[in-house]
């Protein structure tokens, strides 16, 4: 019998799912594709697309988990046995983004170590090429970073710790802790760059409106990608902690604080960022244009180059970034993870401390495999595999099983009886015939670019983790639940 988890608040819930959707896209990546996509002009698909798909899908999450308080795997066994290894599909997947997540965390923690005498020295994207994230030559695939690979080491210990316990004592408790002390010091950031010289400067640079963009279809596609992914929305995330609510909890209420708390950290932390390539741009005389980037680009080496230029206070300010990183960073790994050991748990029948347990080491290793010379390298080309192709076909998949498959009626029923807010025929409208035709066009739209990659080293790697996730889907589907035993 698989023990029951349950949070002890809705407050529990709640931080929970904020530090899940709080990760490190909101701070390296919004900020670039607010500018690169008509600048104030990207406010209108942004909020369109949090109406239409962020806030109607995370409802339909929070329903089906709350409904069914059941695994995501074994949902999609109770509707259809024949679609049990979808759902294993997804969650493997999901979970391969934990693997290379927590290297990207582990180069924070890299940086954040490095602040103390700011050892990325004047180089800074050279520092990163030979200590953290190594390159894209083939030839060093062999060599290990050991400063990446102790870090992967000490932070999946640090998961371990916190995810094994039970869930209000682990997750819970840590989200509590670091989820406000997050958004206290994203605060104390932003607030100060934007007092900045040149801070202006970067902030005109952001907002300044391109009207003409909204014309483009693109720039709606890159904001519906923008909400999917930072709300960590159809990852089976919002599912799996939804599950744990107890009786009485305000589904909507909840839906509406997460979007909101999400959206208003990406935003702020956009003018924050900006502030500061402001004042870069202002105190070197360099082009905004040649300092704006995204990822770790912007984090690992444009960053540093600022703080080498701050004098005493770019050494309180750097540290205090990395610390609000990987604050984010191990959050969202809590989030990530949690599809694939609630579902392991339901199908081996395993306690909670054993799933994490051995989840853990199984991750660990895996994340050991992006720690060589080509880490950063290797990782893109996953990345992209998975967030372009693998997951929003699988989300499209899932839309279509809860909405057509399921009687959403009934799930309506339950969303509604004791939120604040009340949902009906359009939101049902929503989420069984508009969202499945937006999440295939996207889906459309990533196949395409992937169709003209031709890269062999890049097929390589996609073909080996398509065989992967099938095979180990195949075989959880096949054992059966109640011959599992701990």
């Amino acid at each position: 019998m698989v023990e029951k988890n349950q949070w002890d608040s809705p407050l529990s819930f709640v931080l929970a799912m904020i530090g899940a959707a709080v990760g490190l896209g909101n701070i390296w990546r919004y900020s670039y594709v607010l500018y690169s996509n008509g600048g104030g002009a990207f406010f209108i698909p942004y909020l369109v697309a949090i109406g239409l798909m962020g806030i109607p899908f995370l409802i339909l999450e929070y329903g089906i988990g709350f409904s069914f308080k059941d695994s995501f795997t074994n949902i999609f066994k109770k509707v259809n046995p024949k679609l049990e290894i979808l759902s294993w599909m997804l969650v493997l997947f999901v979970f391969i983004i934990v693997v290379y997540y927590m290297v990207i965390i582990s180069w924070d923690f890299v940086y954040l170590c490095s602040s103390i005498n700011f050892a990325w020295g004047s180089d800074p994207a050279l520092y990163f090429e030979k200590a953290v994230g190594g390159s894209s030559n083939l030839s060093n695939m062999t060599s290990i970073i050991l400063p990446t690979l102790a870090g992967v080491i000490i932070l999946w210990a640090v998961t371990w710790a916190i995810s094994h316990r039970d869930l209000s004592d682990g997750i819970g408790k840590i989200s509590k802790i670091l989820i406000p002390a997050l958004f206290v010091i994203m605060a104390i950031i932003i607030v100060y760059s934007i007092t900045l010289p040149g801070a202006g400067i970067g902030i005109s640079t952001l907002l300044h409106p391109n009207w003409m963009a909204l014309t483009d279809v693109n720039i709606w596609l890159a904001a519906f990608s923008q909400v999917l992914f930072s709300l960590s929305m159809g990852q089976a995330i919002a599912l799996s902690y939804a599950s744990y609510l107890p009786k009485g909890a305000k589904l909507i209420d909840n839906v509406f604080i997460v979007v909101a708390s999400n959206s208003l950290f990406e935003v702020c932390t956009a003018f924050g960022v900006f502030s500061v390539l402001g004042y870069m741009s202002s105190t070197s005389g360099t082009p905004m244009v040649n300092l704006i980037t995204e990822g770790t680009g912007l984090i690992f080496v444009v960053f540093p180059t600022i703080f080498n230029i701050m004098g005493p206070v770019g050494h309180i300010f750097a540290p205090v970034l990395f610390i609000a990183i990987l604050f984010a960073g191990i959050t969202s790994v809590f989030g990530i993870m949690e599809p694939m050991v609630n579902s392991t748990m339901h199908k081996l029948n395993w306690t909670r401390k054993k799933a994490v347990t051995v989840l853990s080491i199984v991750g660990c290793l895996l994340s050991l495999l992006f720690t060589t010379g080509i880490s950063s390298y290797l990782l893109g080309i996953v990345d992209g595999f998975i967030n372009n192709f693998c997951l929003i076909f699988f989300i499209s998949i899932q839309c279509i099983v809860f909405t057509w498959l399921i009687d959403i009626d009934e799930i309506m029923d339950e969303i509604n009886e004791n939120s604040g807010f009340k949902v009906g025929k359009i939101w049902k409208a929503v989420v069984k015939y508009i969202l499945p035709i937006f999440l295939f066009v996207m889906w459309a739209a990533g196949v395409v670019e992937l169709y003209f990659d031709k890269d062999p080293f890049k097929l390589a790697i996609y073909g080996i983790i398509l065989v992967a996730v099938v095979a180990v889907s195949i075989m959880f589907t096949r054992i059966k639940s109640d011959e599992a035993s701990d």
